[in-house]
């Protein structure tokens, strides 16, 4: 029998994505956001308010890069969710990673994560239905480390999602099935 909770953001697994752009003086930035998804194959959406520091500079600037995190950096992942950029400038400075310069977008790709979507910013959308920041994905680049046969291998990325009910972060791994082929048993 299913028992009635409260009501939460509680949609599991959320993604923990890294969004770094750079701030006004050159410094980077990055926050850590579970609300993103893809709209299409090449343009995202992530639901974050325009008091984010990290928006301000998207809007700012015209490009951000969005990176999966990865077990391997979930203290780093955390710090870029509970320290904001309003209030501490280095915060960058802190984690001790480090960055390389976009050559397509005004903004950083952190070293560290395996996967980075590059991306051109298209609009804000801010009003009662509105889905935030949009963004053309202009290049993704993964870590070869990470991939197999030429496509990204989920075990190896040991990307971690979000448990909103929790607040708790989950490796993703172990596949389970084949998406567009197990269902069709049943017909």
């Amino acid at each position: 029998m299913k028992k009635q909770i409260k009501t939460t953001e509680a949609i599991f697994p959320m993604p923990v994505l890294l969004i770094s752009t750079f701030n006004e003086d050159g410094s980077v930035d990055v926050m850590n956001a579970a609300w993103g998804t893809m709209l299409s194959r090449d343009e995202v959406a992530l639901n974050l308010t325009e008091t984010h520091k990290t928006v301000q500079n998207i809007k700012s600037r015209k490009g951000f890069v969005i990176h999966i995190a990865d077990a391997g950096h979930v203290t780093e992942a955390d710090y870029f969710g509970v320290v904001s950029g309003n209030k501490e400038p280095d915060k960058f400075a802190k984690s001790g990673l480090t960055y390389t310069k976009s050559e397509l977008v005004d903004a950083p790709v952190i070293n560290e994560f395996p996967v980075a979507m590059e991306c051109e910013f298209i609009e804000y959308q801010s009003d009662d239905t509105g889905l935030g920041v949009i963004g053309k994905v202009v290049r993704t680049s993964v870590e070869e480390a990470v991939m197999k046969d030429g496509k990204v291998d989920i075990d190896s990325l040991q990307a971690i999602a979000f448990d909103p009910y929790t607040h708790g972060y989950y490796k993703v791994s172990q596949r389970v099935g084949d998406a567009f082929k197990d269902g069709l048993k049943l017909k």
